[in-house]
């Protein structure tokens, strides 16, 4: 029946092999000599003779196994069903039936339509395909036994998987190619960002992808980072190597400097002495919490594009930072130098700087013509140094025409400053030893003050004339006068027509007079819509009942409680 590796058929064009359904003849035992091997079997091919069970060709025509060069194409399952009593499955049946019909070629058990090549599985041991760019361990990457070797942990991300040496399967399109070793379980993998923060990582893992944008590296104990580190990254503009253990030694000075694409780069709570070479591309650098012992011209050489600088809790001080230092940086808007060891305002600030930081220094003066070249600032923070308003420079501010808000918060001031910013909008004095505020000392402002913080000052009704907020009637909205000494509501309030916010909270108020927050001589609601008299020593059945007529709401006065209430009662 074989003749030159084909098989002869039957004048009808059917399969010569035994009838589907076994006579009783046929399921007679065996004879005792050498049985024939039945036609049927000469058609598997030679690796698959051996086949155990009916389940495991299945399995094998499924991952495309069986699949080869041969004059015609035979249901693995029809040629086990044929064998003489072996019984038969309702696939297998059906599979030989439509085999015998000669309708159509047999996947599965079912007849299918005629397709294009299916994908084929890589066997076990094959090397893996190169990945798409932008893969990650999606829900359906699984591994032997079908389990899933992700998480999703939402907006985006995708744990890595916990098997080792197990590949995620593709999300998206492209041809670019992945390369990285395995990452701790905890990472967290999205199209173009890796985020393995707090994985106890040694050292920057091996990676190279051209779409890679995002980098988090941070809270591990990475100590060296070599020259050749980011070249497999080069349109990375993201990167947090922040709360880890560099120095400079461990990093090596031009590590970065072929990320020509980097926009952000975040080295906060490392043991940096000095500032690694940087990509010109850089808008935003943060090296806060180093232990950077100056800052030279060439620290920032180059940085012409750099918009964010912080360097905060450093050794910095007078003698140790340049003149120069600032001078590359010509597009900066913000710096910070707080928690420093600064005793004066550091000279040669670029002309562009919008907002400086200069909190939690020894500051003890501010010299006349420090920020004469500061034409943009509108933020000045002076909070927690040494400063006295003897020391404040009469015309320290007096090229500042676009200061906005100024902080002298936790500060040695006995009075409020005088000479201020002409267009300071909002200044904060809170946490000094402020007795007074003098009279008119902000009526050259325009178009004046819209908040001012005075709590926690020593303050008397004595020391706020009626004058004292002269300049701020259609201005001023919130007056923080909490934690002082007062004994008295404070003149000069029912001229603050702007008022929405007062607060005059643990002071030593005992009486709320008529006329004293509401003018009750005219007929007019006031913009006040949060009063705070609370922990004084007001009597509430003394106070007029037309004290708060002008507020639209009583709920928004709060008088409870006052002090010793709780002990009376």
């Amino acid at each position: 029946m074989l003749t030159n590796g084909s098989l002869d058929r039957p004048d009808n064009g059917q399969l010569d092999r035994p009838p589907l359904r076994p006579t009783s003849k046929e399921r007679a035992p065996r004879a005792s000599t050498q049985p024939t091997v039945p036609r049927w079997k000469v058609l598997a091919r030679p690796r698959l003779t051996q086949r155990r069970s009916t389940q495991q060709a299945t399995w094998e025509n499924k991952q495309g196994h069986n699949h080869g060069a041969s004059t015609m194409q035979v249901h693995p399952q029809a040629t086990d069903i044929a064998r003489p009593g072996v019984a038969r499955t309702p696939q297998a049946q059906e599979g030989a039936m439509v085999a015998k019909k000669g309708q159509g070629r047999q996947v599965g058990g079912r007849e299918t339509k005629k397709r294009g090549p299916k994908p084929q599985r890589s066997p076990k041991g094959a090397p893996q395909q190169p990945r798409p760019a932008g893969w990650c361990k999606k829900d359906h990457s699984r591994g032997e036994g079908g389990s899933n070797t992700s998480e999703t942990t939402g907006h985006g991300w995708k744990r890595a998987g916990s098997r080792r040496g197990q590949s995620p399967g593709p999300i998206g399109p492209g041809t670019v190619k992945w390369i990285m070793p395995s990452l701790p379980a905890s990472c967290l993998l999205a199209q173009a960002a890796i985020a393995c923060s707090n994985v106890k990582m040694k050292r920057v893992p091996a990676l190279s992808d051209p779409a890679l944008t995002t980098l988090y590296l941070a809270e591990n104990e990475i100590a060296k980072i070599p020259a050749h580190t980011f070249l497999g990254l080069p349109n990375l503009e993201w990167l947090d190597l922040s709360k880890n253990k560099l120095d400079a030694l461990g990093l090596h000075p031009h590590a970065f400097k072929n990320l020509t694409r980097l926009k952000r780069l975040n080295l906060d709570g490392n043991l940096l002495s000095t500032v690694p070479a940087l990509p010109t591309s850089l808008q935003e650098l943060k090296l806060n919490d180093n232990l950077l012992q100056g800052l030279e011209y060439s620290s920032f050489r180059g940085l012409s594009q750099l918009l964010t600088l912080e360097v905060e809790g450093n050794r910095l001080h007078d003698g140790n930072i340049s003149p120069l230092a600032f001078q590359p940086l010509r597009s900066l808007l913000y710096l910070r130098l707080d928690r420093n060891q600064l005793r004066t305002i550091p000279p040669g600030l670029p002309a562009s700087l919008q907002e400086l930081h200069l909190g939690t220094n020894v500051i003890e003066e501010v010299r006349e013509g420090t920020l004469n070249h500061s034409h943009s600032l509108s933020v000045l923070v002076l909070s927690n140094n040494r400063l006295q308003e003897d020391r404040l420079a009469p015309r320290a501010w007096i090229n500042l025409p676009k200061l906005e808000a100024l902080d002298l918060s936790y500060n040695q001031l006995v009075h409020v400053p005088s000479f201020l910013p002409r267009g300071l909008r909002h200044l904060t004095l809170h946490h000094n030893s402020i007795e007074r505020i003098p009279g008119y000392v902000f009526a050259h402002m325009k178009p004046g003050l819209e908040t001012l913080h005075l709590a926690h000052n020593s303050l008397r009704e004595d020391g706020i004339d009626s004058v004292s907020f002269l300049g701020l009637q259609a201005s001023l909205a919130e007056l923080i006068l909490d934690h002082n000494q007062l004994q008295a509501v404070p003149r000069g309030l029912l001229g603050l027509r702007a008022l929405q916010v007062l607060r005059l909270s643990h002071n030593k108020i005992r009486h709320v007079p008529l006329n004293s927050i509401c003018d009750t001589r005219v007929a007019q609601d006031s913009n006040l819509i949060s009063t705070h008299l609370e922990n004084n020593l007001i009597d509430r059945r003394r106070i007029p009942p037309t004290a708060f007529s002008c507020i639209r709401a009583y709920h928004s006065v709060v008088l409870e409680p006052q002090q010793g209430e709780g002990e009376s009662a």
